[in-house]
């Protein structure tokens, strides 16, 4: 969305309660002040747009799933405790641009712990869910996104099919989140091969992948 510089005055006051909301926000003045115009005018910001995609992803990502609180507009966090020994927290974070493009945002997964070998079964589901995803998405017509993983953390850029409404997108993430850390609970239940043709894995995968590309 294209912005422009423009010259404004304002009481001292207003300026100050502004400051003070946007330092609460965790948000810049001039951003302030653009959104609560917009939604006097009912125009709609970037800010607008990412919080419809999280309240619906909220709503659909299910109990197993703890929200944390964010201040910035376009981050997300969830936390889900694994059912393996120590029980050890994985962490999602999203992040969504303001002006989506090729990509909706990033999708950063994390295993919060001190053991190597979790880090790496963690590292080896990543490894094989990466080449399976690969697979199923150049059938579906599509490359895989940009990735990286390091240990105990992956991260990948969330695909724009331009199909999507907001809430359609908000819908796309909580499916493709739960669909992984269902996989990740399964794969930590009994390391080893992941995924294998016909399981039951690949099939929920293949399931949403037929409705949703992200």
């Amino acid at each position: 969305m294209k912005k422009s510089v423009y010259s404004i005055v304002l009481m001292d006051d207003v300026i100050k309660a502004v400051d003070e909301q946007a330092y609460r926000m965790g948000t810049s003045r001039s951003n302030l002040i653009n959104q609560i115009l917009a939604q006097h005018l009912s125009c709609t910001t970037p800010e607008m747009r990412m919080r419809d995609i999280f309240g619906n992803l909220e709503e659909l990502i299910g109990e197993a799933m703890q929200i944390q609180q964010q201040r910035s507009a376009s981050l997300l966090t969830m936390r889900s405790a694994l059912d393996y020994k120590y029980h050890p927290t994985i962490c999602y974070k999203v992040e969504l641009e303001r002006a989506p493009d090729e990509y909706l945002g990033t999708l950063k997964v994390q295993i919060r712990t001190q053991s190597r070998r979790l880090r790496e079964i963690f590292d080896s589901f990543f490894v094989q869910r990466v080449r399976k995803e690969s697979e199923q998405l150049m059938r579906a017509g599509y490359e895989y996104p940009e990735w990286k993983l390091s240990p105990g953390c992956f991260t990948r850029r969330l695909i724009n099919s331009g199909e999507y409404t907001d809430d359609r997108i908000g819908e796309a993430i909580a499916q493709y989140i739960n669909d992984l850390n269902y996989a990740i609970q399964v794969y930590f239940s009994a390391p080893g091969e992941l995924m294998t043709d016909g399981d039951e894995l690949m099939s929920r995968y293949t399931r949403m992948l037929s409705r949703f590309i992200v």
